[in-house]
């Protein structure tokens, strides 16, 4: 059913594909990784950890937002940011 609809929505790929782009999309977006567990269906949450894999683009704007370096290059508002274990700043 959901090869016909990707076929007649002019997509290539599988349905394996089209699951994991949008598991990896709602990690990257903030889902809690048990939510995307129980959405796959998946029994064992390792089974799920292999969406956990971080995008390089992920890491640097992480890195950005907290490492010490880079907040002496940026200004404070921008420096902080979700992500930052030791974060003080107004998103926290």
């Amino acid at each position: 059913m959901v090869a016909a609809w990707m076929k007649q929505a002019g997509l290539k790929g599988s349905c394996h594909l089209l699951r994991h782009t949008c598991a990896t999309h709602m990690l990257e977006g903030g889902a809690d990784i048990r939510y995307i567990q129980q959405l796959l269906g998946h029994e064992k949450l390792e089974t799920t950890a292999i969406y956990t894999e971080v995008s390089i683009k992920q890491l640097q704007e992480v890195h950005a937002r907290c490492h010490p370096s880079a907040k002496l290059e940026s200004k404070p508002e921008i420096a902080y940011g979700k992500h930052c274990a030791n974060d003080t700043g107004p998103n926290r």
